[in-house]
């Protein structure tokens, strides 16, 4: 091992039952070093993440350690802590209601005696030391997000921290807080601390970042010096240019909604979620699609349109006159529907059955006190079984017996039995079997020709060229650009991705 290696992983595998998540992976970090770990969602970084902190047993490979020369055996976060590797996670697991000094040293007392004035001391030398503007005393709810943050960072660094992996901890973070942070992890890396950085902001890789280190779909795609890797270079490695060619719709798409009325239109709209202000419209008949990287604000964009987080800002206008959407409900009352991204979190009601999950949006706009005859809700869910060919054996059924693209395809009948007039459908396709993507794809284009305006979300470029006839890049929860016509290529989104600025569409 190089002296400037502080950490090898050679040939690290890991599988699930019936998920390949890891697959011979190799990764590498040297001391004085800022290292991105990059890949969509499903990559395989959490994973190894997981297997480097403990978390996971790893089916195949070794781990060695500078100063070791033995291969380490990590079997929990604990054996990971006692080596010098830390982690800190996106979600703050410090205690708000603790001082900041109670949260740097809280059980790490021998026989449960701590000294708390020499602790404060001690915190206090800490914090100046890493220039973080905190006091020991002070509670640590009364600090900023990115404050919180570094309190943590400066727990895992006075525990002799030699590997420091920091799982997104800007997500939450405003542009004063990212570059506090940031002065943070340029100091650590001074005095010789490894840095694994894991986010999904191109550009604050680029800011802070010496190496990159690339996964997609559990492989590894090769470890880069920043300097070496364009962005529109990391962006075609981290989604491929080798994904599954579904294009048998071409011949089914028109070109939709060119000369109709806009059925939607935003102004200015921005959520809780950090999204900056974007303007947006859709017209009738219209298949379009908000595309980028993983956390580039496409989700939380939609999730705007449909008020699923706090509106804070924005005109809106449905069908050419002012609206007030504040609140799901409201958007539901202007005929929107929204396929959420998480469809075990917020879209099944998992121990309800086909039936119940299919009237349910329907049964909100009408209102509970009013509810369906057993006959027009049996009725209702009939006909979208028939229609979506759900595969159940009773329209009783709980959902969560279902398969993942039937219990999708249900969420997909309770939208349709509203008779939107607009239609957001969030990664309607993730986690299911090709037959079925095709299935929901031919629905889409269907609806786009009865009338309907889409807006559909996908991870995968191709499934986003396939059906969309209009795309919305993203970069950084910022509009970038827009695509339509002869620019709909993969190879345009990623040059848009790495260099577009505008927010206007």
């Amino acid at each position: 091992m190089s002296n400037d290696v502080i950490l090898t992983m050679r040939g690290i595998s890991k599988e699930f039952p019936g998920v390949r998540a890891l697959h011979n992976v190799d990764f590498t970090l040297c001391k004085n070093e800022i290292h991105a770990l990059m890949g969509e969602n499903g990559a395989g970084k959490s994973t190894l993440v997981k297997v480097l902190t403990g978390v996971y047993s790893k089916d195949t490979g070794e781990i060695k350690l500078a100063g070791r020369d033995q291969a380490v055996q990590i079997h929990s976060p604990e054996d990971a802590q006692n080596l010098g590797i830390s982690t800190v996670y996106q979600e703050i697991t410090l205690c708000p209601n603790l001082t900041v000094a109670e949260n740097m040293f809280i059980g790490r007392g021998k026989y449960h005696f701590i000294n708390w004035k020499a602790q404060e001391k001690r915190a206090d030398e800490i914090l100046q030391k890493l220039h973080i503007p905190a006091k020991a005393n002070q509670q640590l709810g009364t600090c900023s997000l990115a404050i919180q943050q570094m309190v943590a960072i400066a727990r895992a660094v006075d525990m002799d921290c030699k590997v420091l992996i920091l799982d997104e901890p800007t997500s939450s973070l405003d542009e004063r807080e990212v570059e506090l942070l940031f002065t943070l992890m340029r100091d650590l890396k001074s005095h010789g601390v490894g840095i694994i950085f894991i986010t999904h902001f191109l550009d604050q890789v680029y800011e802070v970042c010496d190496k990159i280190t690339v996964l997609r779909n559990g492989e590894l795609v090769g470890e880069y010096e920043i300097k070496d890797m364009p962005k529109v270079d990391l962006i075609s490695a981290m989604l491929g240019k080798d994904l599954e060619d579904i294009s048998k719709l071409k011949d089914e798409k028109k070109t939709l909604g060119e000369n109709a009325e806009t059925v939607y239109e935003a102004e200015n709209l921005s959520s809780a979620e950090g999204v900056k202000p974007f303007n947006f419209k859709i017209k009738k008949g219209e298949v379009n699609g908000f595309t980028g990287l993983l956390g580039s604000g496409r989700s939380e964009s939609v999730r705007a349109i449909f008020a699923a987080d706090r509106v804070t800002g924005g005109k809106i206008k449905v069908n050419g006159y002012n609206a007030k959407i504040s609140k799901p409900k409201d958007a539901m009352k202007n005929r929107i529907g929204y396929l959420p991204e998480d469809r075990k979190g917020d879209g099944i009601i998992a121990d309800l059955s086909v039936r119940e999950n299919i009237i349910l949006a329907l049964q909100v706009m009408k209102g509970f006190f009013k509810p369906f005859s057993r006959t027009e809700a049996e009725a209702f869910a009939d006909e979208y079984i028939k229609l979506l060919k759900i595969k159940t054996a009773s329209k009783d059924t709980p959902i969560k017996a279902l398969s993942g693209g039937n219990q999708q395809k249900v969420i997909l009948a309770r939208w349709l039995l509203t008779n939107p007039q607009y239609l957001i459908l969030d990664e309607p396709t993730r986690g299911i079997d090709v037959g079925t993507k095709v299935e929901i794809q031919k629905q889409v284009l269907k609806l786009a020709e009865q009338g309907v305006s889409v807006t559909f979300i996908s991870s995968e470029i191709q499934e986003m060229l396939t059906v969309c006839s209009r795309l919305i890049v993203m970069r950084d929860r910022n509009i970038v650009g827009e695509l339509k016509g002869n620019e709909l290529s993969q190879e345009k989104i990623m040059q848009t991705i790495a260099g577009g600025n505008s927010n206007n569409v």
